[in-house]
């Protein structure tokens, strides 16, 4: 797996498939099958952290006060 600070979230879930794909296939044995599973959970947090992040930065320029607000609150 790519080392997470040069990871983004795009290869994230490129991997993520290719984990999937790799397990579906059932060409591999079952050691490498959990490696990949573990693989796969590690991916599946850090793009959830990243979608998080993202939310977080998610903002709507209020066109009255050419301010910034969250977007929960509209």
């Amino acid at each position: 797996m790519t080392k997470k600070q040069d990871l983004n979230f795009e290869m994230a879930i490129k991997q993520l498939e290719q984990t999937i794909d790799d397990i579906e296939a059932g060409n591999i044995d079952l050691e490498q099958a959990l490696n990949k599973y573990k693989e796969g959970v590690n991916l599946v947090k850090f793009c959830q952290e990243k979608l998080q992040d993202i939310e977080q930065k998610i903002k709507i320029l209020d066109q009255d006060s050419n301010q910034l607000k969250d977007f929960a609150t509209q």
